[in-house]
């Protein structure tokens, strides 16, 4: 596929803090790590990604603002253009060897999601989309799954853990998803999981608790693709809610409706 500048700008900022991480990721057990929360570690090479993605992204678009993970709301002069970044998201994954993690990054332009990016670099997956643009992985067109039937569809998700989140809540909800399913899959990182939808591996996703850098880049991928996306009410606050529903028009319609039951 042939990359607008945008994407270019970020694909490239993307890749080179992929290096930093997988050369720590190679190196996990020495990585020094504090606790940020029960729960949320953050480790040395999140923050090192984090700060060549500010260096990169603002070195290019000086003016853009940032939403970043560990260094919060930076206002830039062009208050009509802002990064979301999460440099790392699937922090435990990464802190336990497990290769399913990624870097992921998002452009909003007026309070609208027009780009995302979203790279694992273990498996060398570059998801990128941009809006009217289309969505792609390492240059093939993505289209979300095509399956209606909620007996037939794999369902992502992402669990609370301790300290966060309300667990008797959840159980109730997966449970319900359980009973009408083929399968829920947690595997640990929002932006992947949600990059898998658009990519039609899963057929759905729903989760609670997220922040607009676990989801942003992902929301366009999945529009592109040809999916919808909303929050739990089926409304389009996913950024205040704090949560967040996908998959094909009839699965997410669906799926909506299972969740609503369960409460």
């Amino acid at each position: 596929m042939a990359r607008s500048a945008l994407l270019n700008v970020m694909v490239d900022a993307v890749r080179k803090a992929a290096r930093s991480l997988v050369r720590d990721f190679g190196e996990v057990e020495n990585l020094q790590v504090s606790l940020k929360g029960p729960g949320d570690f953050v480790s040395a090479a999140d923050r090192r990604a984090e700060d060549i993605l500010r260096t990169e992204l603002s070195r290019v678009r000086p003016g853009y603002g940032l939403l970043m993970e560990e260094s919060g709301s930076i206002a830039g002069s062009d208050d009509q253009h802002r990064w979301i970044v999460d440099p790392l998201d699937g922090t435990t994954n990464f802190l336990h060897g497990i290769p399913i993690f990624a870097i992921s990054v998002a452009l909003e332009r007026q309070g609208q999601l027009v780009a995302g990016v979203i790279y694992n670099p273990v498996m060398d997956e570059l998801y990128v989309a941009e809006r009217g643009g289309g969505a792609f992985l390492n240059d093939r067109r993505l289209r979300v799954a095509n399956r209606r039937e909620m007996h037939e569809c794999v369902i992502g998700t992402g669990i609370p853990f301790v300290g966060r989140g309300d667990h008797h809540a959840y159980l109730k909800q997966q449970q319900a998803v359980m009973n009408e399913t083929a399968g829920i899959r947690r595997c640990g990182s929002a932006a992947l999981d949600l990059a898998w939808v658009a990519a039609g591996r899963f057929d759905g996703f729903w989760e609670q608790g997220l922040h607009p850098w676990d989801m942003a880049a992902a929301i366009v991928l999945i529009r592109e693709a040809g999916g919808f996306v909303s929050d739990l009410s089926g409304g389009d606050k996913m950024f205040e809610t704090q949560g967040i529903s996908a998959g094909n028009e009839t699965v997410h319609k669906k799926l909506l409706d299972i969740l609503a039951k369960a409460k």
